[in-house]
């Protein structure tokens, strides 16, 4: 058995927004190259994303918003038959394509196939590399490059599903992630730890917010000692003391010190640490079990050597 499970699909290569637009298929060319390059593609268990069922989406967005997004697919789709425009717009950062209803279910699919995955005991953990990311996401709301909210979908499913008492969120983007907090603030059941840039997009996280919160804002050009130093101090005794039985990662690559959509200063040996102290947590409270879902990053090669990195310690290369 290979510990870690790589689950990605070519429909999220087919999801794109337009020319120019950071959050683009060429995120998962790069991580491809980069996990051909090094070897570590070779030590991972790879399989299919499928898509994700609709009542699973529904865990954790509303059923109108679900029917919305499809129904703004299908629009599309007609328009672009009558010699319309090839993309419909959800907010002025955030658009769909024909195939983004598609690569929105796998992206949510691969976040659920791995937790079935890890739970049935057939790898120890798991990243999910495919986009549009999620955790700008709201329960009824789709926004900031991201549809469906993935992680929070996958950490309900865990709860509902599979009958877990306790998950842990680590999100470990530049920005915050307003969508996971909306969909699961003052849920007792989980507890959210995060780092982000503030005052940035989307201009959250910092007001009053529920117990099972940690949100840590951090000013721009912070470097990845201080944001170890916050680790240490914030995040680990809240999740020691919470004791997961399964950790959930949003793992966005965007405060990498070479990424142009933030002003943080993390480098590839800091994801390494973050990912490690995720792991021990991990391995005392929940049997090893983890799934991380890529959020953002767009520098590509940053990106890739990032998220090598990233599956190195959680695939312990």
């Amino acid at each position: 058995m290979n510990a870690t499970g790589y689950f990605t699909h070519n429909d999220c290569r087919m999801h794109e927004m337009g020319p120019g637009h950071p959050e683009c298929p060429e995120r998962l060319d790069a991580i491809e190259d980069r996990l051909l390059a090094s070897g570590v593609g070779d030590a991972l268990d790879r399989r299919e994303a499928p898509l994700a069922a609709l009542g699973d989406i529904e865990l954790a967005h509303d059923r109108m918003m679900v029917a919305a997004i499809r129904g703004l697919s299908d629009h599309l789709a007609d328009d672009i038959d009558a010699g319309g425009p090839a993309y419909a717009q959800i907010d002025p950062d955030t658009a769909l394509n024909v195939h983004s209803w598609n690569a929105a279910l796998r992206a949510a699919g691969a976040a659920l196939a791995a937790t079935d995955s890890v739970m049935a005991g057939e790898i120890e953990n798991a990243f999910c590399a495919v986009r549009p990311p999620g955790h700008h996401a709201c329960h009824n709301k789709a926004m900031g490059f991201c549809i469906f909210n993935s992680v929070a979908i996958a950490a309900k499913y865990a709860l509902e599903r599979h009958g877990l008492k306790r998950v842990a969120i680590v999100d470990f983007d530049v920005h915050h992630g307003n969508g996971t907090e909306d969909i699961l603030s003052g849920d007792e059941r989980v507890l959210m730890v995060s780092f982000f840039q503030h005052p940035f997009y989307p201009y959250s996280g910092t007001g009053t917010h529920a117990g099972n919160m940690v949100n840590v804002p951090v000013p721009a050009y912070t470097r990845g000692m201080e944001v170890r130093e916050i680790i240490e101090a914030i995040w680990i005794p809240r999740l020691e003391e919470f004791k997961p039985e399964m950790i959930f990662i949003s793992a966005g690559f965007d405060a990498h010190r070479d990424d142009e959509l933030g002003q943080l200063g993390l480098v590839e040996q800091d994801y390494a640490w973050i990912t490690q102290r995720i792991k021990d947590v991990a391995k005392r409270h929940a049997q090893g079990r983890i799934v991380s879902s890529l959020e953002g990053g767009y520098n590509l090669r940053a990106l890739g050597r990032s998220v090598e990195a990233h599956i190195r310690v959680l695939a312990d290369l």
